[in-house]
C-alpha cells in the first residue's frame, strides 16, 4: 500500500462520545476532513445536533447526532442500535467523553468520585464492549480511547486537585492494554491518545487560574491547539498504525518526559 492508501479513511463510520465540544469535536472534525462519516454522542444531544450539522456543511460527509450517557447501558446500546440502523458498521471509536471534579483530597465527596469514575472508565468499558460486538462481528475495528497525560502523573494540589481524574484516566490506560491483547486476534486495535493540557471548557478554571504555572512544566512551554489532536486520531484510525495495538500516545507538549 502506497502511503495515500494507508491513510485512506473514505467512507469509514466513527462514533465520537463527547463529540459536540472540546477535543472531540477537534478530533471529529479531523476524521470527517478525512472522508470518515460521523456519528457525534453526548448527553446534551442538542450540542450534538449543532456540531454534526456544522461538521456536515464544512466537509460533506454524512453525520449523525444522537444523546446518550455512556455510563448507562441501555443508553449505550441505542447509541450502537441507531449507528447500526444508519450505516451499517462501525470501523472506529473514539471514547472521549469525561467529566471531572475538583476537591481537596480528604474532603472528595463520594458523589464526585463515583460521577468521574462512571463517565471515564465504566463508560469507555461499555462503549468498548459494545461497539467491540460488532467489530469482532466484522473482524476489523479501530478503538481509540481517550485518557490523559495526568493517567502518568502525580500533581500538587495547586496545580490540580482532582483526585478522581488521574486515577479514572491510568484505569484508561490499563483497559486499552487488555483490551488490545484480547482482540488483536480479531483485526481490532485498541490505543488511546494521552493529551496534556488542551484550552476546553473542562480545563478553563485551571488554565485561568494556574496556566502560567503549568507552561513552566512543558518544554514547549504552550498548550496544546485547535489541531493538534486530528493528525494523532487519524493516524490510530487509518490502516497506517495497523501494528500498533495497546499503545498511548503522548500529546503533551513534553509535559510526560521532564
Amino acid at each position: 500500500m502506497n502511503i495515500h492508501q494507508l491513510f485512506d479513511l473514505r467512507g469509514q463510520v466513527a462514533i465520537i462520545t463527547g463529540g459536540s465540544v472540546g477535543l472531540g469535536y477537534q478530533m471529529a472534525t479531523g476524521l470527517a476532513e478525512a472522508g470518515v462519516n460521523i456519528v457525534l454522542t453526548a448527553r446534551k444531544v442538542d450540542r450534538c445536533v449543532a456540531a454534526a450539522e456544522k461538521i456536515r456543511q464544512e466537509t460533506g460527509v454524512r453525520t449523525l447526532a444522537v444523546g446518550c450517557n455512556v455510563s448507562k447501558l441501555e443508553e449505550v446500546q441505542n447509541l450502537v442500535a441507531v449507528t447500526m440502523k444508519e450505516f451499517g458498521r462501525i470501523d472506529i471509536l473514539v471514547n472521549n467523553a469525561g467529566t471531572t471534579w475538583g476537591a481537596p483530597v480528604l474532603e472528595y465527596p463520594l458523589k464526585g468520585w463515583q460521577k468521574v469514575i462512571d463517565t471515564n472508565i465504566t463508560g469507555t468499558f461499555l462503549c468498548c464492549q459494545q461497539v467491540g460486538r460488532v467489530m469482532l462481528e466484522q473482524k476489523r475495528g479501530k478503538i481509540i480511547n481517550i485518557a490523559s497525560a495526568a493517567a502518568v502523573m502525580g500533581a500538587e494540589p495547586e496545580k490540580m486537585d482532582a483526585v478522581a481524574y488521574p486515577a479514572s484516566k491510568a484505569a484508561v490506560v490499563a483497559l486499552t492494554k487488555d483490551l488490545a491483547a484480547k482482540w488483536a486476534r480479531y483485526n481490532i486495535n485498541v490505543n488511546a491518545i494521552a493529551p496534556g493540557w488542551f484550552p476546553t471548557d473542562m480545563s478553563a478554571w485551571t488554565l485561568e487560574h494556574v496556566g502560567e504555572r503549568l507552561l513552566q512544566g512543558i518544554p514547549m512551554r504552550r498548550f496544546g491547539g485547535d489541531d493538534e489532536l486530528k493528525g494523532v486520531v487519524v493516524f490510530l484510525a487509518s490502516e497506517a498504525s495497523r501494528y500498533v495495538t495497546g499503545h498511548t500516545l503522548f500529546v503533551d507538549g513534553g509535559e510526560t518526559i521532564v
